[in-house]
């Protein structure tokens, strides 16, 4: 599977997972969409639940969506045989487990080979020798004849993605793989993980530790069986998970061409914006004073709530760039009150951002008066 750094390489769209049990029908994933791309680290976290390990299983082929698409480099795999899947895994997938799952009577080397011996990759004379340059870029050069108790668990999860390597799969999944190890031998692993990213694999890491996530380049968070939108998630993070789902239900979408206006100064505002994409110029205008730039925005900055909570029309006008459109998520005026009171912390600190704003938008003005 050849793909190019940054291009879309798995694409779910409006993925739907239900399990019937006892109780009755269980909803883990409600529609997901999701576009990852080649050379992406990604942290998926999510509360015990939430549908993590379902996403998981989606994208890897092990179980199949109620309905929806599963498009992997352009291939929908679920219309593979499951002969026929199990082997694109193979070639396609490396696997990494929370408890390893290396085999306990074969060596470390023999549990790297096991891919290679399985897929047929790799003529048989070769498949030896690879296996040791595995190990070694993992460095278990040294333990590479032991088994797998005679070794650390650091160094049995090192092993582990060692094999998940072996077959030079283009994605890397691995399911809470630091979650028996001690914050070291986490640390050694996550590391390795951001070394694969930018040797162009694609990794994608389920986690229930937050810390990770400030080492990935993305963080998709799932709650109740759905993605929160990635911008609420970065914008607002004092928020809890269900608080951002709220808000990602009460969200509209809004598309600016490259130089037009948002906000006018001394509009009305009835939107907290958040930016998707592109920038945003914060103007401060007069009749007879110079025009003046008081900021660039970009992606997940935020604007409104000056107006917001503070009262009164727009202090400033708000433009996009010049140079591309900007995409924006907005939240209503009631709802963006509601968020606030629903999460004191979120209340703290936008009201912090709000006198910032509005001492910055006076000194500008002052400046403004000796020209």
């Amino acid at each position: 599977m050849n793909a190019t750094p940054g291009s879309s390489l798995i694409q779910l769209h409006q993925v739907v997972k239900r399990f019937k049990n006892a109780a009755g029908i269980f909803v883990a994933l409600r529609g997901v969409d999701v576009d990852l791309l080649t050379g992406e680290f990604v942290a998926i976290v999510g509360k015990s639940g939430s549908g993590k390990s379902t996403l998981l299983n989606m994208i890897t082929g092990i179980d199949h969506p109620t309905s929806g698409e599963v498009l992997v480099n352009g291939t929908n795999i679920y219309k593979m045989s499951e002969s026929e899947r199990a082997l694109w895994r193979g070639h396609n997938l490396g696997i990494v487990f929370q408890f390893f799952q290396l085999l306990p009577m074969l060596t470390l080397m023999e549990n790297t080979m096991l891919p290679m011996d399985y897929c047929n990759a790799f003529s048989p004379p070769e498949r030896p020798k690879r296996a040791m340059e595995l190990l070694e870029l993992v460095g278990l050069q040294d333990q590479a004849h032991k088994l797998p108790l005679a070794v650390s668990s650091g160094q049995q999860q090192a092993a582990a993605i060692a094999r998940a390597l072996a077959t030079d799969p283009p994605i890397i999944v691995a399911d809470e793989p630091t979650g028996n190890l001690d914050s070291r031998s986490s640390d050694e692993i996550i590391e390795l993980f951001s070394r694969l990213a930018q040797q162009g694999k694609t990794i994608i890491l389920v986690t229930h530790d937050p810390s990770i996530t400030k080492r990935t380049l993305r963080t998709l968070i799932i709650s109740d069986g759905e993605i929160i939108n990635e911008t609420v998630a970065q914008a607002l993070p004092l928020l809890n998970h269900t608080q951002m789902l709220n808000v990602t239900h009460l969200l509209e979408h809004k598309e600016i061409p490259p130089g037009g206006t948002i906000i006018q100064k001394g509009d009305h505002v009835d939107y907290f914006y958040m930016i998707d994409g592109g920038q945003v110029d914060i103007v401060l205008e007069g009749r007879k004073r110079p025009e003046v730039t008081l900021a660039r925005l970009g992606s997940s900055d935020f604007f409104g709530e000056v107006e917001l909570v503070h009262g009164g029309d727009s202090i400033a006008s708000v433009r996009a760039a010049p140079d591309c459109p900007v995409k924006l998520v907005a939240l209503p005026r009631k709802n963006f009150i509601e968020m606030l009171t629903g999460s004191p912390l979120t209340d703290e600190a936008i009201c912090h951002i709000v006198q910032a704003r509005l001492a910055q938008n006076k000194a500008a003005d002052r400046r403004r008066l000796w020209f």
